[in-house]
């Protein structure tokens, strides 16, 4: 039976848990790390390390997607981002000093298809996979450019998004289902955040679902509009929504994509454990000396020009450990590292507590034990 408390006379609410108030079990067997995969298959694309990294223009450029390619993940660009609105963002980002006014101001360009097509084209010279992420509400006016470019993943990404995203009496909303079956290109879609809609955005066809909107440290949607996302238990229901699905369609399997609160390498694994297949990561890898934000991270929602709900994290000195040097990439990635806090070398971690759990794969890792613990 789910957890549940009374919060007032006749009213109940479901108790939920965030990844740390729990943590894993080793079993009576570990393994050695190098004999550890973790290794991430989505459709016919394979990757060796389960990681997306976010669509934000302070993580993924054109240069950092070759790079994270490179190191083994997928980095979705932004088909509404910078990339896609001037022909010299790094300008652009110069010019920017951290202030969620300023941001708003150079998000006010409108995007350009012919330039989002022209970015698109730019990776697939490079010989990537090429993800491109749009909003529910411009996916009709920008997906045909972008799949008449060509590309090997779609990322449709909200805050929240639904099977059907419903607008004004006088425009016709985007009907997942409908959409996805025309197209020949694994979509992944979200952010979810219970067990109904992930079944529903499931039934839609979609190869993945992102769950959660990417909470970080300066996130303040849980301020804004009251939405939170407790991943240990979002996680936990989407995969049980996965079974249901699975016996439902006679075995087809949908990937879990865990996408906020996601610091450590501890919290990726705990967040593995639940039941995702990979991770989203943002704010993590915006430290890293490639990251084109500069020092800063941001998502899509920050320069929102009606209602911002992120604030703009900056990365001072501090961060650096006293070299005076931004991480590599590399570094954060796979290590090797000598910063002992579980920030660098993310899938290093990973793969030794799946290791020490004693399981050989990330599948395998989905069954580990949890236990609930206090959160620290």
């Amino acid at each position: 039976m789910p957890d549940t408390v009374e919060i007032g006379l006749g009213r109940s609410a479901r108790r939920a848990y965030y990844l740390d108030e729990i943590a894993l079990v080793p079993t009576r067997r570990t393994r050695d790390a190098a004999v550890v995969s973790t290794q991430w298959q989505i459709d016919a694309h394979a990757f060796e390390l389960p990681l997306v990294a976010a669509p934000s223009d302070a993580v993924v450029s054109p240069d950092t997607a070759v790079e994270v390619e490179r190191l083994g993940g997928l980095a979705v660009l932004d088909g509404e981002g910078l990339w896609a609105r001037y022909d010299d963002p790094a300008a652009e980002l110069a010019k920017f000093d951290g202030d969620t006014r300023t941001l708003q101001q150079i998000y006010a360009r409108p995007v350009s298809p012919e330039l989002l097509r022209s970015r698109i084209a730019g990776l697939r010279s490079c010989g990537v996979r090429v993800a491109v992420r749009l909003s529910p509400q411009h996916t009709d006016e920008l997906a045909p450019h972008v799949l008449a470019e060509g590309v090997d993943l779609l990322v449709l990404q909200g805050t929240v998004i639904s099977a059907e995203h419903v607008r004004s009496e006088d425009q016709p909303g985007l009907n997942l289902k409908t959409f996805i079956a025309d197209l020949d290109v694994p979509v992944l879609v979200g952010g979810v955040t219970n067990y109904q809609t992930a079944l529903h955005l499931m039934r839609t066809g979609a190869a993945g679902v992102i769950i959660g909107y990417g909470a970080h440290l300066g996130s303040t949607t849980h301020s804004v509009l009251g939405i939170d996302v407790p991943m240990a238990t979002a996680l936990i229901d989407a995969a049980a929504a996965r079974r249901d699905y699975l016996d439902e369609t006679g075995g087809r399997y949908v990937h879990l994509v865990a996408y906020g609160d996601l610091s450590t390498g501890g919290d990726i694994a705990k967040a593995l454990a639940c039941g995702a297949d990979a991770v989203m990561l943002g704010e993590p890898l915006a430290a890293a000396a490639q990251a084109p934000g500069g020092g800063h991270y941001w998502d899509a929602t920050a320069a929102h020009p009606r209602v911002p709900r992120s604030a703009v994290v900056s990365f001072d000195d501090a961060l650096d450990r006293g070299t005076g040097e931004r991480p590599s990439l590399e570094e954060v990635l796979v290590g090797p590292t000598d910063d002992p806090t579980g920030e660098r070398n993310l899938f290093g971690a990973v793969r030794r507590v799946m290791g020490k759990c004693g399981y050989s794969s990330v599948k395998e890792f989905q069954k580990a034990e949890l236990v609930v613990t206090a959160a620290r």
